[in-house]
């Protein structure tokens, strides 16, 4: 059986319980050995899961970051990106248990996603956000992340997520205001912001998101402007809600951290059918050699969409 025939017959049987997972896991590992070359090199993407993925298990009881990190090692990721917000707990014992669990389990903490936002006129509100963002980036230094998400943050002006999503991302400025205000605003913490993140070691990934970043262009316009290392880009393959590919390509030279977005079931708000062979040869193409986190966000249950969509991924990114 080639590699390929192998991933499409470990999607079909990825349901049922998570225990399971351990054969298909051992399974994989010999497919892959296999398909290495005689010099032990690697030859895929290191593959990742955000903790916000297995929020699907149970709507009624967002599952905390620690038996996130169970569930990642029982199906056979490499690591896991952790979601800021979905820490119900932030104390030194905590964090120690986090990282311990990571050894065992055999997964890297790769990432962390975070929410800030600078399109707002009020310095005040802004200074805040740059207090938040700091806390995150020691947050990451002491769970040993190399690297955050962040956003522009936008300007609020739709009445709720739902209509913003409704209207394909889109929103218009605070009366008074335009865009052209707000990047600035944007930059100038950034900037401040790496020269915080140069002295913990930990790299900033602005992500294609909404408000300034929901165009290639606009997140181009930020990192170039602060002009640091220490800000690059967190690409997210389910954000470009139109011709993705062309968008992606502009922001994969910059890459430091990819999330990928699968919908099995469906998805939430709009569902996307992209075609990861690829974004894999986009990612190739830059020589992209980081990690590729998987972000959930269809309506099937976590259980069997979650191992369908790394086999997706491994199968892509191991061509």
């Amino acid at each position: 059986m080639n590699r390929r025939q192998f991933i499409t017959s470990s999607a079909a049987v990825s349901g049922g319980l998570v225990g399971s997972h351990f054969a298909n896991a051992n399974d994989e590992s010999k497919a892959a050995k296999k398909a290495t070359p005689k010099s032990g090199a690697r030859i895929s993407n290191p593959i990742a899961v955000s903790t916000y993925s297995f929020w699907h298990f149970d709507p009624k009881e967002r599952m905390p970051v620690d038996k996130c990190i169970d569930h990642a090692g029982e199906m056979g990721f490499d690591a896991v990106e952790l979601l800021e917000v979905q820490m119900h707990r932030r104390d030194n014992a905590y964090i120690r248990e986090l990282k311990k669990r990571a050894l065992v389990n055999g997964l890297a903490l790769c990432g962390m996603s975070t929410h800030q936002g600078f399109v707002n006129p009020d310095k005040t509100y802004r200074m805040r956000n740059i207090e938040k963002t700091t806390a995150s980036l020691e947050l990451a230094y002491k769970l040993g992340i190399p690297t955050i998400r962040v956003n522009t943050g936008r300007w609020r002006t739709s009445k709720n997520f739902d209509e913003l999503m409704k209207n394909r991302g889109i929103e218009p400025p605070k009366k008074g205001y335009t865009d052209d205000d707000a990047y600035p605003w944007v930059i100038d913490a950034y900037g401040q912001l790496a020269k915080e993140a140069e002295k913990l070691g930990i790299v900033m990934g602005l992500e294609n998101h909404w408000g300034l970043g929901l165009t290639p262009e606009g997140v181009l316009k930020v990192v170039n402007g602060v002009n640091s290392p220490w800000l690059q880009v967190t690409l997210d393959t389910g954000n470009f809600l139109e011709d993705p590919y062309d968008r992606l390509k502009m922001l994969a030279p910059k890459a430091v951290f990819v999330q990928a977005k699968t919908y099995y079931g469906g998805g939430v708000w709009y569902s996307l059918d992209l075609d990861y062979d690829r974004i894999a040869k986009i990612l190739r193409d830059v020589k992209y050699k980081g990690y590729i986190s998987l972000e959930f966000e269809g309506k099937e249950n976590a259980r069997t969409a979650i191992p369908k969509s790394l086999a997706l991924l491994r199968n892509a990114f191991s061509a």
